[in-house]
């Protein structure tokens, strides 16, 4: 199969099931808005050595928002509702309550955003399970906070040098999909990043998934397990063009520059549009093929493969363990 004349391989991407909760950040303008995302999406990239992915969905308008200010929906994935909870706190706590203006709500996550036009909780966040958000970030308050209730919404007010950090009490928090990729194997780095770039940037027009790498975009492209037992995770050498004729490659001749796309979402739907849309911007002049990332079915449940997914035709969700 072929996109003008780069080559979709006959492969599949392999994903895996992660929690997954969604807080929509606001704040008096752009300047502090952009300053709480940038910080609070930090050192969020992999599960494998980070507390959690994050990275920001879309921007909110101030005619969405519950307090009429530039918002920003951002998502969190980890590998328990434990784990979501405590990244979400501590980010939260660290990057946006020391942020000047800000205020945190949920957001909902298996529907639509929860927004200044919800007048209840939305359905799917109030029957789910919740993670705690202000429940704990209340004590810095340091029995000076107070909650309010608003419909079956309960928010705190902390008092804060510039005024109140305002945070809902609890978020909620739902199974979603990570790990969804595809490679851009191109003929020189220039092109390929080119190409990525292309991708990512038609990605962050959609809702419901993040691309949680520097930029949306991976050079470092990993296999699990290394020669050193310390380390869970190594360079994933088929791919690395450098070491063409030292190991067996996975690149055609003419490829001097491979870049992965990982994208994560709310659910198996959007993540599949995701890599189907980025695939198709991605592809073009220099770009030799389009590739994936998988480990023969054994790490994660859900399989995209891209000849299926390109002629839209369902990917698949396999019962094999994660």
């Amino acid at each position: 199969m072929k996109i003008g004349n780069t080559a979709i391989q006959d492969t599949f991407a392999e994903a895996f099931s992660m929690q997954c909760a969604r807080v929509v950040v606001t704040a008096i303008n752009g300047r502090w808005l952009d300053a709480a995302v940038a910080e609070f999406s930090g050192y969020g990239s992999s599960i494998i050595g980070c507390d959690a992915e994050v990275g920001l969905e879309r921007l909110v308008g101030e005619s969405e928002t519950l307090d009429g200010r530039p918002g920003a929906a951002l998502l969190i994935f980890g590998l328990s509702n434990q784990a979501v909870e405590k990244a979400l706190c501590n980010r939260a706590g660290q990057c946006l309550m020391t942020c000047p203006t800000t205020a945190v709500f949920d957001g909902g996550v298996a529907g639509h955003v929860i927004t200044g036009e919800d007048n209840q909780q939305d359905a799917d966040s109030a029957a789910g399970e919740r993670i705690s958000l202000g429940k704990q970030l209340r004590f810095f308050g340091d029995g000076f906070q107070k909650s309010k209730l608003i419909g079956e919404r309960r928010f705190w007010r902390v008092p804060v040098m510039d005024g109140e950090f305002i945070v809902e009490d609890s978020v909620a928090v739902a199974k979603g999909v990570a790990g969804g990729n595809f490679l851009i194997l191109a003929t020189n780095q220039t092109t390929g990043l080119g190409a990525a770039e292309r991708a990512v940037d038609r990605i962050a027009k959609l809702e419901r998934v993040i691309t949680p790498f520097p930029g949306g975009a991976v050079r470092s492209g990993s296999k699990v397990g290394s020669r050193y037992p310390k380390l869970k995770a190594s360079t994933s050498e088929a791919f690395c063009p450098t070491l063409r004729g030292r190991v067996e490659s996975e690149l055609p001749q003419e490829v001097g520059c491979v870049y992965e796309i990982v994208i994560d979402g709310t659910d198996f739907d959007s993540v599949a549009d995701a890599i189907k849309i980025g695939i198709q911007a991605a592809a073009g002049e220099g770009i030799i093929a389009i590739s994936a990332a998988n480990y023969g079915g054994k790490l994660g449940k859900h399989q995209f493969h891209l000849p299926e997914l390109l002629a839209n035709k369902t990917a698949s969700t396999t019962d094999n363990p994660e």
